[in-house]
């Protein structure tokens, strides 16, 4: 198959790239590198790179064309940033991934496109069931809604389009927006400084390893669904003062957090149900989150 992946160069695009290759489909990565960069693609041999902005929809139909499936990453994610750049977040979540979905539509093919728990807002209990009310509490979150609402419309046009709501992802190659948190704690321990929480700490996560994100991703292509939305996480929380402390145990270093005031648009608890997925998709997380991190810090002698 030959299957193009917009935001390909980003850090859930280039690793989903990855895995595309290893099964030896004809991969085209589409990125405009505004936070995509080409260093995520130096690993990778045998694709086409594209330098496209999904806003730019004739030049975004003219690749798409060619292809037999399409991998949509390519979104602006950072939510504290989205409080005071939202209609650049509205144009390009929103009017960009309906550009894919027409194109989609008019060539009749297949979308899996990254969707983000942050539709669900505060919920009002834990896990998370793909049923769970959907109520956004900051503009990244409503420009993902959005796009559900247009992918439930471009689905009932029988259009084949998979959303997957994505939990806290981590891994190697990350940017702030991804599992922030995580990038920020990284970061503060390379310099051998305390890791910084902001509110007390007692906010939940569910954090999933990259490349079982990755994974999720052709799960859901390869699967004969057409179309629906899939929590995927590992359905197992930790508290941001949980993650902090095994982080500073990894790195070895003598610190203890320190604690500043709550973010704006932070959600308090998030928790994945993964039920619908392992049994409709076939999938489940494999890489735990304590092996996930021990890859970011030198393994000790």
């Amino acid at each position: 198959m030959k299957l193009a992946i917009t935001g390909g160069a980003g850090f859930i695009g280039s690793h989903l790239a990855k895995e595309i290759i290893k099964q030896d489909h004809t991969l085209v990565i589409i990125d405009n590198l505004y936070r995509g960069n080409l260093q995520n693609l130096v690993p990778l041999k045998d694709y086409e790179f594209q330098k496209i902005d999904i806003r730019d929809f004739g030049d975004l139909r003219d690749v798409l064309k060619n292809v037999d499936g399409i991998f949509h990453e390519a979104a602006l994610t950072d939510v504290q940033e989205s409080f005071t750049k939202k209609d650049e977040y509205a144009d390009v979540n929103i009017r960009g991934t309906e550009n894919v979905f027409k194109i989609a539509k008019e060539f009749e093919l297949k979308v899996v496109y990254a969707s983000s728990s942050s539709v669900y807002g505060n919920p009002k209990k834990i896990p998370i069931t793909e049923n769970s009310e959907r109520a956004p509490i900051n503009p990244y979150g409503n420009t993902k809604l959005e796009d559900e609402i247009l992918a439930e419309k471009y689905s009932r046009d029988g259009v084949s389009i998979i959303g997957l709501r994505y939990f806290n992802v981590y891994g190697r190659g990350q940017t702030g927006s991804y599992a922030g948190v995580i990038t920020k704690f990284i970061n503060q321990l390379k310099e051998r400084k305390p890791p910084i929480i902001f509110g007390n700490g007692s906010q939940i996560r569910d954090f999933i390893f990259v490349e079982d994100v990755a994974r999720a991703n052709i799960s859901a292509m390869n699967s004969k669904v057409s179309s629906g939305f899939f929590n995927i996480g590992t359905g197992i929380i930790t508290s941001i003062q949980q993650l902090a402390n095994t982080m500073i145990e990894l790195s070895g270093l003598e610190l203890k957090p320190q604690y500043e005031k709550p973010l704006d648009g932070d959600v308090q608890e998030s928790q994945a149900d993964t039920r619908f997925a392992k049994e409709t998709l076939g999938w489940e997380y494999e890489i735990g989150l304590k092996d996930g991190l021990a890859r970011f810090f030198p393994q000790k002698p």
